[in-house]
């Protein structure tokens, strides 16, 4: 079997990669080792609930997942957030909101963040101090810990770079990489010399609590949208515009022969020839798939770690919980010693994700903080999750049902010289012409970057054919 592209791979980066190879003219197929495509994008109906086991959103300020959705017809399945948009974070076993008008949990605005009983005062003072800290001019990488403790001070650190900015890749605060992962602080605290200060010049009004971006008036619904019927629905959008036979599950590729043209073989026997191989998988698995090629850029592949994370979810009665649940939900700093790092009210965050009088509640454990989470059975998860849920949430009843989603080694952890690695990669896989690689292990991480990096890819292997 022939095509000019093999894409290894049918998470959202290799699903993005061949919808632009099929624009742009190429033959492809899709080959996955999973028996479904979408990777780490899950959505189910159960009892009238939709459930997103993985990622739930798509952020707006990047938009290149939502242009897709319009492309391939699912404009007018997208929804917004409901208001109030309130995120909280956990403080001596309490939810505090986060002030008004944050930036990714920075304060652009006094008043809310002098009334916010989420800091110290002492915390307060040196957070304010932080429009004296003189900027950082270097170009070398440091972890989100140490930025956000240098400019900040540690009680920032521990209460919102922790949770939030590393909550949201599972990742350990101070390994994970500012340069990657949040540049715009970086070049924000070079240009202006503060991070207050540059936020607030550019800040724009929001009415918004606890918004975790500031937004424009064109974004008056939320900085997120998601699809009414969950963010599978992106996928399976995607698998008919490409054509169900181009793509293929329960096929493990078990080694990339040649040098173009490629050799795929798959472990059910057949064997694909390309004159292209784009490798969308975790970054562990292409530089097994490497490994004869080229040693050395299968050890760089090799090198990304990764975490894994279990998302619980739960139904309850609505009088089953005495919280209002009026945002979208909270994270939980590390000091606070709880068996989960977070929790989403999905119920309360989009409409139609719950009957009438229902709740739907999600939860997520495991990550950097507790790697040795999914070693526990699901029933120890679930009365895990249930143990620091109830006093949070005022829960009086056992839930209607609990779902328990493993994700193992899902999440890509770009830690400090990850960019760096990330530069050695492209530079190893310039020696071999017509092998491509994309998605979260390499340049990118969340579903719309990873959609523009599909894209990007597709478009770069269309137009190498062609040369």
């Amino acid at each position: 079997m022939t095509v000019d592209v093999v894409v290894v791979g049918a998470g959202i980066a290799g699903l993005a990669s061949a919808y632009e190879l099929s624009r742009r003219g190429a033959s492809f197929v899709v080959l996955d080792a999973a028996p479904r495509p979408g990777g780490v994008i899950l959505s189910e109906q159960i009892d009238g609930f939709t459930i997103d086991a993985g990622p739930d959103a798509l952020l707006i300020q990047k938009p290149a997942a939502i242009t897709l959705c319009h492309e391939i017809g699912l404009g007018d399945q997208l929804i917004v957030t409901k208001p109030p948009r309130v995120a909280y974070i956990v403080r001596a076993g309490r939810l505090h909101p986060l002030p008004e008008a944050s930036v990714l949990g920075i304060p652009t605005r006094a008043g809310p963040f002098l009334r916010s009983q989420l800091f110290s005062w002492r915390g307060k003072v040196r957070m304010a101090a932080e429009l004296l800290v003189p900027p950082r001019q270097d170009e070398e990488d440091e972890s989100i810990g140490s930025f956000i403790t240098r400019r900040f001070g540690r009680e920032a650190t521990e209460y919102l770079a922790d949770p939030l900015l590393a909550g949201i890749h599972a990742g350990d605060v101070d390994r994970l990489s500012l340069k990657s992962l949040f540049p715009r602080f970086r070049e924000a605290e070079r240009r202006h010399g503060s991070l207050l200060r540059a936020f607030r010049q550019t800040r724009r009004v929001d009415g918004h609590r606890g918004s975790l971006e500031a937004r424009s008036p064109k974004q008056a619904g939320g900085a997120f949208q998601s699809l009414r019927g969950g963010l599978s629905d992106l996928v399976c959008g995607l698998v008919r515009s490409l054509g169900p036979s181009a793509v293929r599950t329960n096929t493990s590729v078990t080694s990339i022969d040649g040098r173009g043209p490629f050799s795929v073989r798959t472990a059910c026997g057949d064997t694909w020839t390309s004159r292209a191989v784009v490798l969308a998988v975790p970054a562990f698995v292409a530089g097994a798939l490497l490994h004869e090629r080229d040693n050395n850029l299968s050890r760089l592949c090799g090198a990304t770690p990764y975490t894994s994370v279990a998302t619980v979810a739960f139904a309850f009665t609505r009088e089953a919980v005495s919280h209002p649940l009026n945002g979208s939900g909270f994270v939980v700093p590390r000091t606070e010693r709880m068996g989960i790092f977070g929790g989403s009210w999905l119920s309360s965050k989009w409409p139609g994700r719950a009957p009438e009088g229902r709740v739907l509640v999600r939860t997520f454990v495991g990550g950097a903080r507790d790697p040795s989470a999914l070693e526990r059975t699901d029933e120890e998860l679930v009365t895990r999750s249930l143990a620091d849920l109830h006093p949070l949430l005022g829960i009086a009843h056992d839930p209607l049902f609990a779902r328990v989603y493993r994700w193992e080694r899902a999440n890509a952890q770009h830690e400090v010289g990850h960019g760096a690695r990330m530069t050695e990669i492209d530079l190893a896989l310039s020696r071999h012409p017509g092998v491509f690689v994309t998605g979260s292990g390499f340049r990118v991480v969340g579903i719309p970057d990873c959609v523009a990096d599909g894209r990007s890819t597709g478009g770069a292997v269309a137009a190498w054919l062609t040369r």
